[in-house]
């Protein structure tokens, strides 16, 4: 799952005086602004002082300074002011909300009183929605109180809110999306378990998501404070899909999948919200097979390619764009893992598309490697296989076996995922690959004298020390008593796995596909393995463990794919 991005400060944090003047009286509701007015006063009565010549304090050189000005006195009494703060702050209890509820209500109805009394002059409606702004944004107060919710949802509050996301000012409903951003923020919900489970259960009834993405279709991310609003929208979204993963459904069949993919289609310039938009698209089709289907019917594969054409001769202008790329190399990677979106990414050039991007060595050139992998893997990837050797990728693909690139700061990827990625292209293509186009791939192993056999047992031998450590590492660990046998070796597996077992097997397949066509290729390997002493029972050992462990698919095809494992060790 790609990183959180940090959620974004909200605005009334700088502009709280002029919010407070502009929107009278905000009642016990902004803290931010009282602890400004003690710093503000402290600092005054701190002046005064040292003016009267009652400052005896020599400047502190305390690091912990303020001020270049201020003496340690003075600097002492500004903390004094900000430690009783909390103090003086109210914390809103159960009465305080019902009369708050009780206030919210009142205005809420005055509010559409008025619009419907005086519809064609704002003016004389204009104080009470000023009024109902100013409730909803003292009803923040309950995000810091989150035992309360249950009462929010029985007092029907949230319902009315959720009601306010469909006012026609939108000024009302981005101050209500900026509210639930606030209740629905996991550190919150994780503080009171009931609290959670009321508001996430009356979310649901009210179908939210749904919601939030009508009011979405009407924002304009012109104006900086909608752009917010559709910030904060999305940050409810990973918060509601972060608590419960049911969300992540429900989320793509209210119509969220749909607006992702219209708002990344733009030609819109890069900005915060089309990278939030590339991660929340991460978080829906990540894990969910429907979300995938859906994404493909929309035309999601062409939206994502269209996408990522534009890093094929330009690397991305910032780090942040640079995150926005990989997101959508991500997206690309899930999508590919269902079916029928493997031959709409054949359909929409997406091979040739990422042949150009591995040619042209930009920052792209990894997020293309790795998708190339995505769509040849397994059975599925037949046709993407095939049409690749078509295409000369070929010519792409061997060099960049031959050699690792360098890693330098510009290259996201380590040696270790490149030539992970890379064995695995070419393991799917002899598998996969029949007649001509096979011929073409194992023509490639014979030429300049097996060079490309050498690099193969270079490779095996280096991962196979890598294997070798894991395995040693694993004898000498401690026993854990609360762990049965079956998942002990289970969780061992995986560790050898992701420490380079799983290369070591496709370096180790492509071994045995290649010894089986060409005698002089066998040759070759055993020549190489008796130089370096080391044995072909290594290898066997390594595809037999290969072949009992493949995956929990389709059983036909594991059945076959195991019989053939089996038939290449014999052989070899």
């Amino acid at each position: 799952q790609p990183e959180q991005t940090p959620k974004r400060p909200h605005d009334e944090d700088d502009d709280d005086f002029d919010t407070e003047s502009s929107h009278g009286k905000r009642g016990g509701g902004d803290e931010k602004i009282k602890r400004m007015r003690r710093i503000a006063e402290a600092k005054e009565s701190a002046h005064y002082g040292k003016q009267g010549g009652g400052s005896t304090a020599s400047a502190g050189t305390s690091s912990f300074e303020f001020d270049p000005e201020l003496t340690e006195e003075e600097r002492l009494n500004i903390l004094k002011y900000v430690e009783n703060e909390e103090a003086d702050g109210d914390v809103l209890d159960e009465q305080g909300l019902k009369k708050l509820i009780l206030v919210f209500e009142k205005r809420n109805l005055k509010n559409q009183e008025m619009r419907i009394k005086f519809a064609d002059s704002p003016e004389k409606f204009m104080d009470s929605e000023v009024e109902l702004h100013t409730v909803i944004q003292e009803l923040k107060g309950v995000a810091t109180v989150p035992d309360l919710y249950p009462l929010l949802v029985e007092l029907h509050g949230l319902h009315s809110l959720l009601e306010l996301l469909a006012h026609q000012n939108t000024d009302i409903a981005v101050a209500v999306v900026d509210l639930l951003q606030e209740v629905t923020d996991v550190d919150i919900l994780g503080e009171s378990r009931e609290g959670a489970e009321a508001l996430i259960e009356a979310l649901r009834k009210e179908q939210i998501c749904a919601l939030l993405v009508q009011n979405l279709e009407r924002l304009n991310e012109q104006v900086k404070e909608e752009a917010d609003g559709v910030h904060n929208t999305l940050a409810i979204v990973e918060n509601l899909t972060e608590i419960d993963s049911e969300f992540v459904k429900e989320a793509a069949e209210q119509g969220l999948l749909a607006w992702l993919l219209k708002r990344l289609r733009g030609k819109t310039p890069f900005d915060p919200n089309k990278l939030y938009c590339s991660e929340i698209l991460s978080i829906l089709i990540q894990t969910e097979n429907d979300n995938r289907l859906q994404l493909g019917s929309l035309d999601g594969v062409d939206v994502l390619l269209q996408q990522l054409a534009v890093y094929k001769r330009h690397d991305p202008g910032s780090n942040e764009e640079q995150e926005y790329m990989q997101n959508m190399f991500n997206c690309l990677c899930s999508a590919l893992m269902a079916r029928e979106n493997r031959d709409r990414f054949l359909c929409g050039e997406g091979l040739q598309l990422m042949n150009l991007m591995l040619r042209e060595k930009k920052m792209s050139r990894n997020g293309s490697l790795k998708v190339l992998d995505h769509a040849m893997a397994g059975q599925d990837g037949r046709d993407n296989c095939n049409k690749f050797v078509e295409i000369l990728g070929l010519r792409t693909i061997f060099p960049l076996f031959m050699k690792t690139p360098k890693r330098n700061k510009q290259r996201l990827i380590s040696a270790d995922e490149h030539e992970e990625h890379v064995a695995s292209v070419i393991a799917s293509m002899l598998r996969n690959c029949k007649g001509t186009h096979r011929q073409r791939m194992l023509a490639k192993f014979v030429e300049n004298d097996h060079e490309k056999v050498d690099r193969l047992l270079e490779l095996h031998l280096k991962y196979l020390a890598k294997v070798e450590a894991i395995d040693k590492e694993i004898d000498q660990q401690a026993k854990d008593p609360s762990i049965d046998e079956d998942e002990e070796a289970e969780n061992n597996y995986i560790k050898r796995l992701t420490g380079g077992l799983f290369t070591l097997q496709r370096i180790d397949y492509i071994l045995l596909e290649v010894s089986a066509t060409a005698d002089t290729v066998k040759q070759r390997v055993l020549q190489i393995l008796n130089l370096r002493g080391a044995s072909m029972k290594t290898i066997r050992s390594i595809m037999r463990e290969y072949a009992g462990n493949l995956g929990d698919g389709d059983t036909d095809w594991r059945e076959q794919e195991q019989t053939h494992i089996l038939s290449l060790v014999d052989r070899f």
